[in-house]
């Protein structure tokens, strides 16, 4: 009797080279085929299904984390600044790890558990940073601590999740799809005043009030708004007005900048993060650092302040004077990079 499970033959796909998320089984196994992985990556992309962590370099320099220290990466993601940070503790000492993606969190936890990085040097706990005075009074305190705010390409490029407006898919953003509404169900509780004013607050986005009533004028008329590709179709319409010459690259950043003020609405982004700020000096201990990667102002704005009121009350010693920007060269390795600010302190 043959056991064996049948052969399961990869997925098919037109052209030369594969277009589709799913049709992409070489980027999806990076551990496999570590060949065009490093082929996408020399092109300037990410390759779909993994994530490549940014600012490694001036977050290390600064968090000179030594072996023996106790430390916290509250966002884990992909898992490889926690890699990197595991590397600095040389077997000693332990790293905490915070996620609310039950889907990543798995991969993640698994991916570092094979690297030789298992219980004894790495804890993950699928909590939000916002619960890190939990956290800390459990295990803290902490001597040093990175946060990196931004969203991870394997949950941008999936179309499942619904992330991007550049693949078709269900208009979800969660980053826990087990917890709260989608983006599709928020859409229908906000008035065009509230959209329009969340769409600013969130991403500052110029054609606010445009692309407000144009998403809630469809909803009114009972046309479904699902999709991403049917908020991305609406967006698009909403500036049919501007010139030919100047609407495909207007409609592109205004796509990027409504779903993005979508996410943080959906996952109350700003709250978690206030909460976060408020809790997170008594989580760390004495000379204890902390580094936090920003991906867009609103975020930047809240760390800025942040820090500057616990420097000036005397709970940090020290913070940084002028925002840490990935270099350029990084920059040109992944696109994804451009955005990014680093901001530290050094509790007192």
């Amino acid at each position: 009797m043959n056991d064996q499970s049948p052969h399961k033959r990869r997925v098919r796909y037109k052209g030369t080279h594969p277009r589709n998320y799913h049709e992409k089984y070489k980027e999806l196994n990076p551990e496999k085929y570590q060949d065009t992985i490093e082929k996408v990556i020399q092109k300037g992309s990410t390759p779909a299904g993994m994530h490549i962590p940014i600012c490694v370099k001036e977050i290390l320099d600064f968090l000179q984390i030594q072996p023996g220290q106790t430390g916290l990466d509250a966002t884990l993601g992909y898992g490889g600044h926690s890699q990197k940070m595991l590397e600095c503790l040389q077997g000693t000492g332990h790293l905490y790890a915070l996620d609310i993606d039950p889907i990543e969190i798995t991969k993640t936890q698994k991916r570092l558990e094979s690297l030789g990085y298992g219980e004894r040097l790495l804890t993950v706990i699928p909590v939000n940073f916002a619960n890190i005075d939990q956290v800390a009074d459990k295990y803290g305190p902490f001597q040093f601590l990175l946060a990196d705010l931004g969203v991870s390409s394997m949950q941008i490029d999936n179309p499942i999740r619904g992330f991007s407006y550049k693949n078709d898919g269900p208009l979800d953003l969660r980053l826990n799809p087990a917890a709260g509404i989608p983006a599709s169900q928020r859409l229908k509780e906000l008035t065009t005043q509230e959209l329009e004013w969340m769409l600013k607050e969130n991403s500052d986005e110029p054609y606010a009030k445009e692309i407000a009533r144009s998403v809630t004028s469809a909803l009114r008329k009972g046309r479904p708004v699902e999709t991403t590709t049917q908020l991305a179709n609406l967006v698009a319409n909403a500036l049919s007005f501007l010139s030919e010459k100047e609407r495909n690259d207007v409609v592109k950043k205004s796509c990027a900048r409504v779903f993005q003020a979508l996410r943080i609405d959906v996952n109350n982004e700003f709250e978690a993060l206030d909460s976060f700020l408020q809790k997170l000096p008594s989580a760390m201990a004495s000379g204890g650092k902390i580094a936090i990667l920003t991906f867009h102002s609103g975020e930047d704005r809240l760390v800025k302040k942040s820090f500057k009121e616990c420097f000036r009350t005397g709970i940090y010693s020290e913070i940084c004077r002028d925002v840490i920007r990935p270099a350029a060269e990084e920059c040109a390795r992944n696109s994804r990079a451009k955005s990014a600010k680093m901001r530290w302190a050094v509790k007192k």
